[in-house]
């Protein structure tokens, strides 16, 4: 890991040792995935959690997912939910279609859970059963509507940490931000008329407006982590 990547890993051991969450927001291109792997990793190897732990990206990245985690940390055992009903099944049902968990007598084979957006969906009622340790969510502007289908599907889901990874600023509209804050903090965000009197940003007077992202920087900096390339170079 570089420096910039340990001071990350150091930032969400301290969130979880606090149980709160995060929202890893780096410049795109300087390595989330490894980033939030590191977590999982440090969980496995010196926690000695092995999860189970469920990573929600785009289809699209699936395969890169799961060949990262072979790469960085082949300890843990990765399957990729995708595919058929039946080949889902097969994955976490043991030959009896009882579900393979933690109270199981059948151990889990996997400590990892990599799955899409939809397919969530679809196997809500599945991921619903079990309890789990990391929630990562990838590419998590698809949060921002917080009546959205998806978003209403992982908030039901049980976890123990959550961590939220996106390239994109997210000051720009604050109801959306909200969702996301509401989603890892929900007891300390939990009214969004509240947030958006609270921060106002459709008023004319530029000075305040100012006043008013400083305020709102200054309540995000504990749970949001933010870096771009031109300053990890330096």
């Amino acid at each position: 890991l570089k420096p910039y990547q340990l001071e990350s890993l150091n930032w969400m051991i301290h969130l979880a040792e606090k149980g709160l969450n995060g929202i890893l927001a780096d410049e795109m291109g300087l390595g989330k995935t490894l980033q939030s792997i590191s977590i999982l990793a440090y969980h496995w190897e010196y926690l000695r959690i092995q999860g189970p732990h469920l990573i929600c990206v785009p289809k699209s990245t699936l395969s890169n997912w799961m060949n990262e985690l072979k790469r960085w940390c082949p300890s843990l055992r990765a399957i990729r939910f995708h595919g058929s009903k039946e080949d889902r099944e097969y994955m976490i049902m043991d030959e009896y279609g009882e579900l393979i968990d933690d109270n199981s007598d059948n151990p889990r084979q996997w400590d990892v859970c990599v799955t899409t957006y939809e397919m969530c969906n679809t196997e809500r009622k599945t991921l619903q059963k079990f309890a789990w340790k990391y929630l990562v969510i990838d590419e998590a502007h698809r949060l921002k509507n917080d009546a959205s289908m998806f978003s209403t599907t992982v908030r039901s889901f049980s976890t123990a940490n959550r961590l939220l990874l996106t390239g994109t600023p997210l000051q720009n509209n604050l109801h959306e931000l909200w969702a996301l804050l509401n989603f890892l903090l929900p007891d300390i965000f939990s009214s969004a008329d509240q947030f958006d009197e609270w921060f106002n940003l459709e008023i004319d007077d530029e000075d305040s407006k100012k006043n008013m992202i400083a305020q709102l920087h200054k309540i995000l900096r504990p749970f949001m982590l933010r870096r771009l390339k031109v300053d990890v170079a330096k």
